[in-house]
């Protein structure tokens, strides 16, 4: 994070989308993150303004496949629908994004007047029981890169003196929002396990798992793991939001059986047959993107119900 004492140009990117928005637009209730795949959420808005990142100083470049570079803002729901802004496209660590350009777009959303926040994204099971296509409603976080690394968001000189400088996460996800979910879930006549509950491990990416990260993940009991949210997730509480988590499973993490190359080979010897070689099992982001795909109506429909009835 940097260590700069120079304020935050948030001034500058609300005057810009001062500029741009309608008054209706200007104060959204809610905001919407959409993670790897699911930038396709903002096509549940009516009246929509794409506000590009490269108009809004402070904003990073999403350089991940799946995601977009612009805020969306627009209207959820019948008569005169709620206002929300959605981010199509976040940024990470990984891409060589500093954490404080990682959250700087939450904490705009907060400066426009944001009170609950929904984060997607798409996630590997490592609960047996979470299948691709599983929707996960995060009830708590494992994020190793904060406990034990240089990435927690609020690493460095504090955004302003108001906030507080030690910030509690046992409350970082909303009972309020997660009840709406599942109530969601009811008033759609969705099957029963479209959600399910868990724990989300933030690990800092790009890398996938090993076999032995995934095994330590679970038993230190993470149900789906992914390399974003937790930063976006740390700055929103701190800046006073409820947040919801909602991630989508779109890949099991590969945990296999390990293979005793020895016995291979001292079997090749005793019986004079070559040991077979097995392909081994990996994960790519366009399974990632491909399953992420089936699931955005589901995903979309639950985004909406939620700000609905979380907006009377």
């Amino acid at each position: 994070m940097s260590t700069s004492s120079s304020p935050p140009p948030f001034a500058a990117a609300l005057d810009v989308l001062a500029s741009l928005l309608p008054a209706h637009l200007l104060k959204p209730k809610f905001g919407i993150v959409c993670g790897s795949g699911l930038s396709t959420l903002a096509s549940s808005l009516r009246d929509v303004v794409e506000v590009p990142y490269s108009s809004l100083k402070g904003f990073g470049h999403s350089t991940v496949a799946g995601h977009k570079s612009a805020l969306a803002f627009g209207l959820i729901g019948e008569g005169k629908g709620v206002p929300v802004v959605a981010m199509l496209g976040r940024f990470h660590p990984y891409e060589g994004h500093p954490m404080s350009t990682v959250v700087y777009p939450i904490r705009v959303l907060a400066r426009l007047g944001v009170k609950n926040l929904i984060i997607t994204n798409a996630s590997g099971s490592l609960n047996p029981k979470f299948q691709a296509g599983t929707i996960v409603v995060i009830q708590d976080h494992l994020a190793i890169p904060n406990l034990a690394g240089p990435l927690n968001a609020l690493l460095g000189p504090q955004t302003s003196p108001d906030l507080p400088r030690f910030l509690p996460l046992s409350d970082a996800y909303s009972v309020h929002l997660r009840q709406l979910a599942f109530r969601a879930v009811h008033a759609l006549n969705l099957p029963a396990d479209t959600l399910e509950e868990g724990v989300y491990a933030w690990v800092s990416g790009p890398t996938y798992e090993t076999p032995a990260e995934g095994r330590f993940l679970r038993a230190a009991g993470a149900d789906v793991v992914g390399m974003s949210t937790v930063p976006e997730v740390v700055a929103a509480r701190e800046e006073g939001m409820e947040v919801m988590v909602l991630s989508l499973v779109t890949n099991a993490v590969v945990i296999p059986e390990y293979r005793s190359i020895k016995e291979e080979i001292r079997q090749e010897v005793l019986t004079g047959k070559p040991a077979e070689l097995k392909p081994v099992a990996t994960v790519s982001h366009e399974e990632v993107l491909s399953v992420a795909a089936t699931k955005t109506e589901v995903m979309k429909a639950l985004v909406a119900k939620i700000v609905e009835t979380g907006s009377r």
